[in-house]
């Protein structure tokens, strides 16, 4: 873990932290709704919180990183909100690349990236090339959509032959396929619900739901979300 600053971490850490961990951040919108800013603001201040956490996962042991941070839903919001947000992504992809090699960080990008600009596209492939050597793994959802992600793997399967699949073929043609399925899932901004967000790869998972709005997750927050984890004895349907 020497990629990282080292962060003084809480006496609270459990010694059992999950290998691989999703994020749906919610709450950006309300976040700022509630500081009477515009929903935009909730967004900029969404990317330092994910900036931060992922750090904070990686240097406190976690493997795999896994956000939503687009769905293929998240088009039915008002096209300044979209437009706003594509910018966002456009930016950071700018400058990802770079402190990801620097940080031992390995990108992927997860989801249907072909309704996306040509560029944008570019700049999403050379990022997962530069980084492919790497330690850590981030996989960041945009316009992605679990039951897509389904019927894709389905079809590549009958492009390939099949007649019949198996759930390791399936498996096997996810996005997820190199990294596995999350050890734990986390939602902030209080609903109690999955979205649409890896629901194949779901089947197992722990799940964390706290009130706290994404912008406001913190150190804190997510050390709770391993506890809980570490306190959970995992018998994935045996005894």
């Amino acid at each position: 873990m020497g990629f990282f600053k080292k962060h003084k971490l809480s006496h609270s850490v459990p010694d059992v932290v999950p290998g691989h961990v999703a994020f749906i951040m919610d709450g950006n919108g309300r976040w700022a709704k509630k500081r009477g800013l515009p929903r935009t603001a909730g967004h900029s201040k969404g990317v330092k919180t994910f900036e931060e956490v992922i750090e904070l996962c990686f240097n406190t042991g976690v493997d795999t990183v896994t956000v939503y941070a687009f769905s293929t839903e998240n088009w039915k919001r008002p096209k300044t909100e979209v437009d706003f947000i594509l910018k966002l992504l456009d930016e950071y992809l700018t400058i990802s690349t770079e402190k990801c090699l620097k940080k031992g960080i390995r990108m992927r990008i997860i989801g249907d990236r072909s309704i996306f600009p040509e560029k944008m596209i570019e700049k999403m492939n050379d990022s997962e090339q530069r980084t492919a050597h790497l330690r850590y793994n981030l996989n960041v959802a945009v316009n992605y959509g679990s039951r897509a992600e389904i019927c894709t793997a389905v079809n590549k399967l009958i492009a390939e032959g099949k007649t019949q699949v198996t759930e390791e073929d399936i498996s096997a043609h996810l996005y997820t396929a190199e990294v596995g399925d999350p050890d734990l899932i986390v939602r902030t901004g209080g609903e109690l619900r999955l979205s649409n967000f890896l629901m194949w790869q779901a089947a197992y998972s722990e799940f964390y739901f706290t009130e706290t709005f994404w912008p406001d997750f913190g150190k804190k927050d997510l050390y709770k979300a391993f506890e809980k984890y570490a306190s959970t004895h995992r018998r994935f349907g045996g005894l």
